[in-house]
């Protein structure tokens, strides 16, 4: 893996769990009382975005990490996950 795809996979990572982190307990504010006029609300009221992508950027090395672990040490390759290439040449006849 190069440094460019190492970076790539990283943003990726980060990107996935940020999404799935921003639903933890997003507290609507008509849950919390205050409805701010010109917003709906089922608006977030207290989003703590910064807690937010400090948690996703440690959850994100975690994942980092032993990705890059599998694919740097060769425990997994390609031929591994190719599911065509074991079964063979196709039967004569067939496209």
């Amino acid at each position: 893996m190069s440094l460019t795809g190492g970076i790539v996979l990283f943003a990726v990572i980060w990107f996935l769990v940020f999404f799935i982190v921003l639903q933890i307990r997003p507290g609507s504010q008509a849950e919390a009382g205050e409805v701010e006029p010109g917003t709906p609300p089922g608006a977030p009221s207290d989003a703590q975005v910064g807690r937010k992508a400090k948690l996703t950027t440690m959850i994100a090395l975690v994942i980092w990490a032993v990705i890059a672990t599998v694919l740097l040490t060769g425990a997994v390759t390609l031929r591994d996950i190719d599911w065509f290439d074991r079964l063979g040449p196709a039967p004569a006849g067939v496209n």
